[in-house]
Formats: C-alpha cells, sequence, structure tokens
C-alpha cells in the first residue's frame, strides 16, 4: 500500500555541481548530521549602483553546528581563488564559521569512509580536469 506523503515529507535530492559533494553529503547522511546544499549566496564586492560582480555560495551549512563547508578538488596551486574567497567572506561577515575542505582533506575522508575508489579518483587527472570545465 502506498501512503500518501505532504510534500514537505518527501526528500528531495538536489542537483550537486560535482560529484565529491554527493559523496560529502552521503557521509552526512550516514551520521544523521543536518544540512543544507548551497543555501546562501554571499555579495563579496558589489559596484557603486549596489550591484553585485562578485559573489560566493558555500557549498554546505549544518544548521546544528552553525558551519558553512565549501569543498575544492583543485590542484593546491589553483585553490588560490577559494582560499581568497573564504578569506574575503570571514573578514566581511566574521561572525560566520566557515571551513574549506581541500583536495587531501576530502580524499583522506573518504578513505575513511570506505570510499576508496572514489578517493583515487578525485585525486588522478580527470577529476582535475573536471574542476576546471
Amino acid at each position: 500500500m502506498v501512503e500518501n506523503l505532504k510534500s514537505d515529507q518527501i526528500s528531495h535530492k538536489p542537483s550537486f555541481a560535482h560529484p565529491v559533494e554527493e559523496q560529502f553529503a552521503q557521509i552526512l547522511d550516514f551520521y544523521g548530521i543536518s544540512w543544507q546544499y548551497e543555501p546562501r549566496t554571499f555579495a563579496l564586492q558589489t559596484d557603486t549602483d549596489g550591484r553585485v560582480i562578485e559573489a560566493f555560495t558555500p557549498d554546505f551549512y549544518l544548521p546544528d553546528q552553525d558551519l558553512y563547508v565549501e569543498l575544492t578538488t583543485l590542484r593546491p596551486q589553483l585553490t588560490n581563488i577559494k582560499n581568497r574567497k573564504v578569506r574575503k567572506l570571514k573578514a566581511l561577515h566574521p561572525e560566520l564559521n566557515i571551513k574549506l575542505f581541500k583536495r587531501r582533506d576530502l580524499r583522506d575522508l573518504m578513505v575513511k569512509f570506505g570510499l576508496d575508489h572514489e578517493a583515487n579518483n578525485l585525486m588522478g587527472t580527470e577529476a582535475q580536469q573536471n574542476e576546471t570545465k
């Protein structure tokens, strides 16, 4: 028998921009950690008319920890852009907690949770090529 569910009871899986985001969400789900995917965009720079010319949307928000999480699989020398955006966000909003997980952090996390195949793909050239597109 199929039970009728209210629309707010149906879980909608977001459309993740990168496979590592989906894997990170699966780890959070496994441990029962509440999360929101890209819930807020922060203006980092506006022009004289108030139009946003630079913005930053962290990948996840963990409401129970009051923590924003940004993931990157870029090669270390290419993470400067994300590092700069995180620093700028912290300067503009010192009340926010944000953590940047870099490629090695993500790989170590995946290995810890038995996602060895995914971790190996994360460190390979194919993952790097996908990230720059």
